[in-house]
């Protein structure tokens, strides 16, 4: 059952042979098509079928999403590492600036209290006693 509508046709979920379904799981692995942007241009209806089908026949771990981490196989060398360093920090900055600035307007112009963290206190066991 194909029905045309603006350059997309629309499949029923029975007429995907397989040849099909690893075409789309190729063209996703290669990168050539993200699975959203295939389940449109090849007019697929589930929001999960193109998914699916890359975590039964495609070659990556689909299971999990994508976590990215930094690389530690190669050591940085000083230099690199305060530049990395100065980067997050200024990366955190901003972000802070941004949740301040933010805090601000919901206070001022919409009357939305912000009630501020409390530090916990410091237990009495990592204090030092004097004789």
């Amino acid at each position: 059952m194909q029905k045309q509508n603006k350059n997309i046709i629309r499949r029923s979920q029975r007429d995907y042979s397989l040849a099909f379904k690893l075409q789309v799981v190729q063209q996703v692995e290669k990168g050539e098509l993200t699975y959203k942007t295939a389940q449109r241009y090849y007019g697929i209806q589930g929001r999960s079928t193109v998914l699916v089908w890359l975590r039964k026949h495609g070659n990556l771990d689909w299971t999990l999403p994508k976590q990215y981490t930094m690389d530690t196989s190669k050591e940085l060398t000083p230099e690199q590492r305060i530049k990395q360093l100065e980067a997050a920090l200024k990366n955190e900055q901003d972000r802070n600036l941004i949740y301040k600035t933010t805090f601000e307007i919901l206070q001022k112009e919409h009357g939305i209290p912000i009630p501020k963290k409390l530090l916990p206190k410091q237990s009495n066991g990592s204090k030092t006693r004097e004789k």
